[in-house]
């Protein structure tokens, strides 16, 4: 029970980022290129969390095929569920200018755009408390890149909701329940999976990491390119060498 407490702590914290990051949106006019670098900085973060984290934990549990099987059935089905959400108004919840559809151009987006929050989080929740079984050690990178990811995804998503005409109180409440949320996945990550073979364990792993890489591909890199263009390179590749670092402390 303790332990399973300890993943759902840390899966709060990782997921109260994106309070933070709604709050500094909603209350405080972040300029757009400084999101977007923000958004590139944490992609590399995730990348990096993705490859020496998760994918290389899910290798050394139980070998290549889970990896391969896992991370591809991951990928598959977060692009799935996120061109369904896109036809329904969710295409640029993490968009930051004007794109995002108010309810009236398109009505349901605003509950869209909440499945389609969900479906960034959860599978980076989840792997928070899949980390810690059997005795494992919490990744620090694997924490560190989902809070500094969430930071700008809920600066960049809360400020594009205001500009399609949302209230403070729907961001708030939506950015709250999300981290919330965030808590139980990784509790749930913890809890239910701690009976269960290693060869599970590895692809249930594999499959968050193919679902973060297809979010970063599909959602974060695009946002960052379309503000600061050739600057999304470099500034990926600190963010990635800075998770790297940081795993390596």
């Amino acid at each position: 029970m303790a332990g399973a407490l300890v993943a759902g702590g840390w899966g709060l914290f990782a997921g109260a980022a994106l309070l933070v990051g709604a709050a500094v949106g909603t209350l405080v006019r972040v300029p757009p290129r400084l999101i977007a670098l923000v958004m590139a900085f944490g992609s590399g973060v995730l990348m990096a969390a993705v490859s020496f984290e998760l994918i290389a934990e899910a290798y050394e549990r139980s070998g290549m095929v889970p990896v391969v099987t896992g991370a591809v059935g991951g990928a598959v089905v977060y692009s799935g569920a996120n061109a369904l959400l896109a036809r329904r108004g969710a295409r640029h919840r993490k968009r930051s200018g004007e794109q995002q559809p108010s309810e009236e151009e398109a009505p349901g987006s605003g509950n869209a755009m909440a499945l389609g929050a969900l479906l960034d989080g959860v599978p980076e929740s989840v792997v928070i408390g899949t980390s810690l079984l059997g005795g494992g050690h919490l990744g620090v990178a694997t924490v560190g890149a989902v809070f500094i990811s969430n930071l700008p995804e809920g600066l960049a998503s809360a400020a594009g909701m205001r500009a399609a005409g949302r209230g403070r109180g729907y961001v708030f409440a939506l950015w709250g329940g999300i981290a919330v949320v965030s808590g139980l996945a990784a509790l749930a990550g913890y809890a239910l999976l701690g009976g269960v073979s290693a060869a599970v364990v590895a692809t249930i792993t594999a499959v968050a990491g193919g679902a973060i890489l297809a979010m970063i591909a599909d959602t974060m890199i695009p946002e960052a390119y379309g503000r600061v263009h050739l600057l999304t390179g470099p500034v990926t590749v600190i963010g990635f060498l800075s998770a790297f670092a940081l795993a390596h402390l």
